[in-house]
């Protein structure tokens, strides 16, 4: 059986993260004044990773090998049934169909072929034996069969998801308005793709808009409520004059949508949000803020500082609970500074103490020279913190104001 026999693993998919063995920063993000590793990254966890997947892909073939030299050395009336049995049951799920069934008909042929050198072919234990082995490698091809098809029904939910991800959550142009904008989302669930965390990015007669939020709940349910207000934000960005007016918009939405459906349980009941506006040439940002939490200002020289808003607001869709209305609080936003926005999967993240992470003291001190590069060192940093368990959801969005020397369309005034 040649390598062309064997399964093809295929590569890992990204999903706003790295591969793993792709090279990590350090538990203090280990970054220079420029956002580079200050160490090469370790390989021995791909060697060892890659002689285990070749000794499983080549342990029917020593099983198969250890039965003969068994069979060969020992008395006749000793038997590796147990061994030429377990070989392709062991090749069902791992080889293609072809490979598996190569692997029952090389069983059968060395046990026939030691059979007839002994001389015991005739005899009654020994053709049971044969007839159980050749009824094995029949059904290991059908368990092959069973697992192929099991495999392409994931890789199309896959597909699915994936598609259903670009769909309402869009990955941002890199460029907009003269801004470096980057996003990552991370679902809590394994092999998810979109859950109740949100982000969008519009551009607008009155500046850059973007919005990241956080849907009560989980499941369907939340996936919905993204959805419903990620399209209001978009429409209401467009149409909107003011970022107030835009925050009432995605009230309304969410009543509506409230009211339309039957029960909290059929419609997530409230979302947190924070909505941004970058005007077209000011050097300024503003802020509605509907309980989430404060974006953070990392300025070129590796300060950092929190947006908090000074008077609170409830989520969205808890707006008949009383009226607050919505202020925008406007702040500098210098060229080379880099504003991002999270929501409290990465604030909460809890590490194997139950620490709490915290972005503002991870990142004080560091400086990055594109937004991807901030948001993948983030998202490193907060797996490692919690040991690769993510307990919620996980959005990020970074928007870079370039400086006036970096010759772009946006500068600092």
């Amino acid at each position: 059986m040649g390598p062309g026999d064997v399964e093809d693993e295929g590569a890992y998919a990204r999903a706003g993260g790295r591969l793993p063995g792709d090279p990590v920063p350090d538990p203090g993000l280990g970054l220079g004044d420029e956002g580079q590793p200050l160490a090469p990254p370790e390989p021995q966890p791909r060697r060892r990773t890659s002689w285990g997947r070749a000794l499983v892909h080549a342990l029917p073939v020593l099983l198969i090998v250890v039965a003969i030299l068994y069979d060969i050395f020992t008395p006749r009336y000793f038997t590796a049934g147990p061994l030429y049995t377990a070989a392709p049951l062991i090749a069902a799920p791992i080889y293609t169909r072809r490979g598996t069934a190569l692997t029952g008909v090389a069983v059968v042929a060395a046990v026939v072929a030691l059979q007839l050198g002994k001389g015991v072919i005739h005899y009654v234990d020994s053709l049971t034996e044969l007839i159980t082995i050749a009824t094995v490698a029949v059904l290991a091809v059908l368990v092959n069969g069973l697992v192929r098809r099991t495999g392409e029904r994931l890789v199309s939910v896959r597909e699915i998801a994936e598609a259903a991800q670009r769909a309402v959550l869009p990955e941002p142009a890199e460029r907009i308005a003269g801004f470096e904008i980057a996003a990552c989302y991370e679902a809590a669930q394994a092999d998810a793709f979109i859950g109740g965390d949100l982000y969008a990015v519009q551009d607008s007669a009155r500046g850059v808009r973007l919005i990241v939020g956080d849907v009560r709940g989980k499941g369907m349910g939340a996936v919905a409520a993204v959805a419903v207000v990620i399209g209001a934000f978009r429409e209401a960005a467009e149409q909107e004059t003011t970022l107030e007016a835009v925050a009432q918009r995605l009230e309304r939405a969410l009543a509506r949508e409230g009211t339309r459906r039957d029960g909290l349980d059929a419609f997530e009941g409230f979302t947190t949000a924070v909505l941004v506006e970058l005007p077209h040439g000011t050097g300024t940002v503003r802020i509605v803020n509907r309980g989430h939490p404060p974006p953070l200002l990392l300025y070129p020289d590796g300060t950092l500082s929190a947006l908090p808003v000074r008077e609170s607001a409830l989520p969205l869709g808890m707006g008949e609970l009383g009226v607050w209305p919505d202020r925008a609080e406007e702040a500098d936003f210098p060229g080379g500074a880099t504003l991002l926005l999270y929501t409290d999967g990465l604030s909460e993240a809890r590490d194997a103490r139950g620490e709490f992470y915290d972005p503002h003291a991870r990142l004080a001190g560091r400086t990055f020279r594109h937004p991807v590069t901030l948001l993948d060192t983030l998202a490193e940093d907060v797996r490692r913190h919690s040991g690769g368990g993510m307990a919620d959801d996980m959005a990020l969005l970074a928007v870079r104001r370039p400086r006036r020397d970096e010759h772009d369309h946006c500068y600092e005034p």
